[in-house]
């Protein structure tokens, strides 16, 4: 079983519109809500797969009560600490005319140290049948910023592996507690380091590989770090990789890093090699972003992209 943690859990709004007028009223085309935040498409990813998962977070409210209803239906097992405010809520809008996508996330609710402490209590227990653990999303306001690197030291002492998908403090905080993988994204990255990571051309793939090095020597034992279209670099104790898809995809990249981050932690857990890890995640998160809906992908483009990957080592070109 891979257990998800989601400690600020949404639900996610894609609307669809012909051609947004951001000045004027917009009618979507279509609506689409879906149980979300970076942790639940992860968990839907797994489950897509075939992976058992069991979900554990914070949630509460009308919002966070449909959400663990959505879950249920869909056949995610969800364990969620019951907090006093209103579950978050996610929007996308996405614009016909081109594919762009704009996202509006709410803060989540204030959560304390006892809701976390029982939080923790019960994911103490739930470790024993857990083979990895990822951790993903934004921490809800009230929790500090060591909140993963005290889940992540649980799993440690449990001998369960953690995969870690996060932001700012939290993320190096998380990194220092040694989890096996952390996948930031090039903004993440930049404001680790305080640096630019792009040029007029793209990703610079130098500077990216240095950050993640940057990012690795806190403490995790491999970055990931996701350069949108253009793939992923790997730093690891193995050596580093680049992967990337066979062509840009247009259409609504939410959710697209946190399939990449379901299919590290499904690699991870099956042994795969880091080059077919890469690929596989490659693989599901061009798939995702191709998409119509956050969080969700289509099993024929998976596996049509799945082939055409590239994958290079460092040094093989």
């Amino acid at each position: 079983m891979i257990g998800v943690i989601c400690l600020n859990p949404a639900l996610d709004i894609t609307y669809h519109v012909p051609a947004v007028d951001w000045t004027g009223v917009n009618r979507p085309s279509s609506v689409r809500a879906r149980p979300g935040g970076k942790g639940l498409n992860v968990a839907r990813t797994l489950r897509s797969l075939g992976a058992e998962v069991l979900v554990m977070g914070l949630a509460g409210g009308i919002t966070g009560a449909g959400v663990d209803a959505a879950l249920r239906e869909l056949g995610v097992p969800a364990d969620f600490v019951p907090v006093g405010g209103e579950t978050r809520r996610t929007v996308t809008i996405v614009d016909g005319r081109g594919g762009e996508a704009a996202s509006f996330n709410e803060p989540g609710p204030v959560t304390g140290a006892a809701e976390f402490g029982e939080l923790c209590a019960r994911y103490d227990e739930a470790l024993a049948g857990c083979a990895a653990v990822v951790l993903s999303g934004s921490l809800p306001p009230g929790l500090p910023a060591d909140s993963y690197a005290t889940l992540i030291e649980m799993a440690a002492a449990a001998g369960v592996p953690a995969v870690l998908d996060t932001h700012g403090e939290a993320l190096l905080r998380g990194a220092a507690a040694c989890p096996a993988i952390v996948k930031p994204n090039l903004a993440e990255l930049e404001a680790l380091t305080g640096r630019p990571l792009c040029t007029a051309r793209g990703a610079d793939r130098q500077a990216v590989a240095a950050a993640a090095g940057q990012l690795r020597a806190t403490g995790a034992q491999a970055v990931v770090a996701s350069l949108g279209a253009a793939g992923l670099l790997a730093t690891t104790q193995d050596g580093s990789w680049h992967a990337f898809p066979p062509a840009a995809v247009t259409g609504n990249a939410t959710g697209a890093g946190d399939a990449v981050a379901a299919g590290l932690a499904h690699g991870l857990v099956l042994g795969r090699p880091w080059d077919e890890r890469l690929r596989h995640a490659v693989a599901l998160g061009t798939a995702c972003a191709a998409a119509p809906a956050a969080g969700e992908f289509s099993p024929a483009d998976y596996a049509s992209i799945l082939g055409r990957v590239t994958v290079c080592r460092d040094g093989d070109r």
